[in-house]
């Protein structure tokens, strides 16, 4: 039997399956993991991909998204969620975490944490989230030279590289459309375009650029909410939840501990709770159990 200490899928097998998805006529749906567990339960309800958010790992560390965080700090937590998921994970990087050369690195350091792919963007370093205003970004070449550096160092083909531009809300969708055709031009897998405000700007987008494209469906942001499928109608190829899980578990866990701060029990809130019967199912505590026993429950043959 597989052992159920790590995922059974190859990281190598993983980015050839996203490849594939981002080919297909299927949109790729990725929400963004918290932590490994939520992983797990991404790929038992059936999406294609786990994301993991720069904003997702600066909050859990109780930062901003300013660029505080470290590479190491981010290829940590994408190695934990990669490590425990049979789906491709893609994973933010930020600016690359400095100049080209760090780019380099960071791709270096991602394909050796099991990831299938990341995305590079184009604001200065330090960043900002990209839902904020006040965000600045680099000349085109100087984006374009940290995914030439990208490219360069990385060793597995199939290991996406997406070019992620801020412009649209800064110098206007035709200059992010231009930068666009740049980034692919200079060797992006996949353009993530940020805060397209609406409809017609994700068809505009999608009319001029020719290699896939993802979207961000964040909540509370620039960009209209609008479903998988009617992404998918227009084109795109992925789509992300960067930051819903965390909303949805910080929502529960501030309503819950301030009702058993004002009631002095959390006796009310158990039909809010999953159950430990469910925390086991979804950890595979029989799975742990069987192998436990597959292992240790053996005896000694006569030569022996």
């Amino acid at each position: 039997m597989t052992g159920p200490l790590a995922a059974a899928t190859a990281a190598a097998d993983k980015r050839i399956a996203f490849r594939a998805g981002l080919a297909s006529d299927k949109i790729q749906r990725f929400p963004g993991a918290f932590n490994p567990l939520v992983a797990k339960l991404i790929q038992e309800i059936g999406f294609e991909g786990v994301y993991v958010s720069g904003a997702v790992v600066s909050a859990d560390l109780a930062l901003p998204d300013i660029g505080l965080t470290t590479l190491s700090e981010v290829a940590d937590r994408g190695r934990q969620i990669a490590s425990v998921t049979d789906l491709p994970v893609l994973i933010d990087a930020d600016t690359g975490f400095g100049e080209p050369m760090n780019a380099a690195r960071t791709v270096t350091i991602l394909e050796d944490a099991g990831i299938a792919g990341c995305h590079l963007e184009d604001q200065v370093n330090p960043k900002r989230c990209g839902h904020l205003d006040g965000k600045a970004v680099v000349p085109t070449q100087e984006m374009a030279r940290r995914l030439r550096a990208a490219v360069a160092a990385r060793r597995d083909p199939n290991f996406v590289i997406c070019a992620r531009t801020d412009a649209a809300g800064i110098e206007g969708i035709e200059a992010a459309i231009e930068r666009a055709k740049v980034y692919a031009d200079t060797g992006a897998d996949l353009i993530f375009a940020e805060a397209l405000a609406g409809p017609a700007e994700f068809e505009k987008f999608r009319a001029a650029v020719s290699i896939p494209l993802l979207a961000n469906m964040t909540e509370f942001g620039k960009s209209e909410l609008l479903s998988a499928n009617t992404l998918q109608s227009f084109g795109f190829n992925a789509v992300i939840y960067p930051v819903s899980t965390l909303r949805l578990a910080m929502w529960a866990a501030e309503s819950g501990l301030r009702e058993i701060f004002a009631e002095g029990t959390q006796a009310g809130l158990l039909g809010r709770m999953q159950h430990r019967s469910r925390l086991y199912e979804l950890l595979g505590y029989e799975r742990y159990s069987e192998f436990d026993s597959d292992i240790f429950d053996f005896s000694l043959g006569r030569n022996q």
